[in-house]
């Protein structure tokens, strides 16, 4: 079982922006975690990160026939992307999505999430271990 976690916009830059929302850990603690949660899940993950609204979209549409499923931090264009909503719905494969944060207890703008639309589940607030919970779910999903 192999899925693709997706990273969008400066989600690399963790533990430098807004730590007091998104907290001290660096991105590279996060691809260690997640890593971690896979090989206790017997799953196996291949992590990308963009800050490129096309590169999400080439990466999703690649995942199509090489992977089981899609975990996605869409970032900043979870609120604004139809194209990442597009994707995900073309090539059908069970997504989750992930926020670090809480966008419901934010600003208005980030109560909208396109790329929901096209998940199976939405994990916020959770910090890493949203990203935990998203992984057990797809692997539990597909075990099935």
């Amino acid at each position: 079982m192999k899925i693709l976690v997706i990273n969008g916009p400066n989600v690399n830059m963790l533990g430098l922006r807004e730590p007091e929302i998104y907290g001290r850990k660096d991105f590279a603690a996060l691809l260690e975690y997640i890593q971690e949660i896979c090989a206790e899940s017997g799953v196996e993950a291949e992590c990308m990160q963009s800050n490129h609204e096309g590169a999400i979209v080439d990466a999703i549409q690649a995942a199509y026939g090489r992977f089981d499923g899609i975990v996605i931090n869409p970032a900043a264009y979870t609120h604004t992307s139809i194209a990442i909503l597009d994707a995900l719905k073309a090539v059908g494969l069970p997504a989750v999505e992930v926020h670090l944060s809480n966008i419901r207890e934010r600003e208005a703008f980030r109560h909208i999430s396109y790329a929901a639309q096209a998940c199976e589940k939405t994990f916020a607030g959770m910090g890493f271990h949203g990203y935990a919970e998203a992984i057990r779910y797809l692997a539990g999903k597909l075990r099935h």
